[in-house]
């Protein structure tokens, strides 16, 4: 059985004024290859400003937009490898 360890950096910034928190999301593989997904969240005019929700809902964005994306080049390989579902004759 082989691990591996995949990393994944996240950088959070906020406006000025706390009202938009952007949060980039970069995995390094072992093999070279880098995947970058951006997550974004504002605060409501209306509410106060509290900087760990925006942290953690953008972080989550951002994540979730990784994933996705991890899962949609794993589907591409699987279809490359698997060659065309039937033979013409």
């Amino acid at each position: 059985m082989e691990s591996k360890r995949w990393t994944v950096e996240i950088f959070v910034n906020e406006d000025d004024n706390d009202d938009i928190t952007t949060a980039t999301a970069v995995l390094y593989t072992p093999a070279g290859q880098r995947h970058e997904s951006v997550g974004r969240a504002r605060r409501n005019p209306s509410d106060r400003p509290v900087p760990e929700i925006g942290d953690e809902l953008a972080a989550g964005r951002a994540l979730a937009d990784l994933g996705a994306k991890l899962i949609g080049d794993g589907a591409e390989d699987v279809a490359q490898l698997a060659g065309p579902a039937y033979e013409a004759y």
